[in-house]
């Protein structure tokens, strides 16, 4: 037996014990069914989910039973629903199953929560931003918004990061090597996509930011794929006379899929040095 046979097969151990312990707490009247006869289990039997699911009682028979059965993602979406799961729980099924699935529409959040704002603003003085996929920016700290003067650059287009930086006029671009550093987001960028391949909201993001800057087209059109990781980066403010460097590192969030806290350290004493100057700008410092 190969590896990859043993995996499969403790996958299928796993899925049959998954399904029947999230059917033994689906009651009947959790999905509006009589609670008829006296029943030695609880929740609900094979053939009822069966029913409920618009599927052969022995497909399903065999699926619980972990056999080596073809699954869909339209038929696994029907029993997720009828068992009740929720995100992670219909996630763990399409997994165990070894069913290619559409990511949840959901994946892309669009703000955060008090508890995730204020990790980013508890680490101020260090810039900390919080991004999804396609690098819309959910929150940010006051220090990220006095290094890259958000608030300006906002204005010219809605806050992602990538539309700020294809369509700001090149004086204004924070980055001071965009020439190394903006392949390398959009090689980021076109990693994600790939979970997201025909869904609107990507396709019109794609489209729309190719059409406004040649630069991005091009770039996307390179079909470079890579994942986030920590790298220094080379900044500049019109506040400072210097370069400034800072390191960046994406920690995930937990409950927020594919969405990263991005937090940026001073790479060395003088970097260091100016991002306490622009701080002391702030108003109120």
């Amino acid at each position: 037996m190969t590896v990859r046979d043993a995996t499969s097969r403790r996958r299928r151990s796993e899925l049959a014990a998954f399904l029947r312990g999230r059917r033994a707490r689906v009651t009947p009247a959790d999905v509006g069914m009589p609670p008829g006869l006296r029943r030695r289990t609880p929740g609900l039997r094979r053939e009822e989910v069966a029913q409920l699911s618009g599927v052969g009682v022995t497909w399903y028979t065999w699926l619980e039973q972990g056999r080596p059965i073809n699954a869909s993602a339209q038929v696994l979406d029907a029993v997720a629903r009828t068992l009740r799961l929720d995100r992670a729980a219909r996630e763990h099924l399409y997994h165990l199953a070894e069913v290619p699935h559409e990511p949840d529409p959901q994946a892309d959040a669009d703000g955060v929560g008090p508890e995730i704002q204020g990790i980013i603003d508890t680490l101020d003085p260090l810039p900390a931003v919080v991004y999804n996929a396609r690098y819309d920016i959910l929150a940010t700290n006051s220090a990220y918004d006095d290094l890259f003067d958000i608030r300006t650059m906002r204005a010219y287009g809605y806050p992602n990061v990538l539309w700020i930086l294809f369509c700001v006029p090149e004086n204004t671009c924070p980055l001071v090597y965009p020439e190394t550093e903006l392949p390398v987001m959009v090689a980021t960028l076109r990693g994600a996509y790939g979970r997201h391949v025909g869904e609107p909201e990507w396709e019109s993001f794609v489209r729309r930011l190719s059409a406004a800057s040649p630069r991005f087209a091009e770039l996307w059109e390179s079909g470079d794929v890579i994942p986030p990781g920590p790298r220094v980066k080379t900044f500049r403010h019109e506040a400072v006379a210097g370069e400034i460097r800072m390191t960046s590192v994406s920690l995930s969030v937990n409950g927020m899929p594919e969405c990263r806290i991005v937090v940026y350290t001073p790479a060395d004493e003088e970097s260091r040095q100016w991002t306490a100057t622009i701080r002391a700008l702030r108003p109120g410092a």
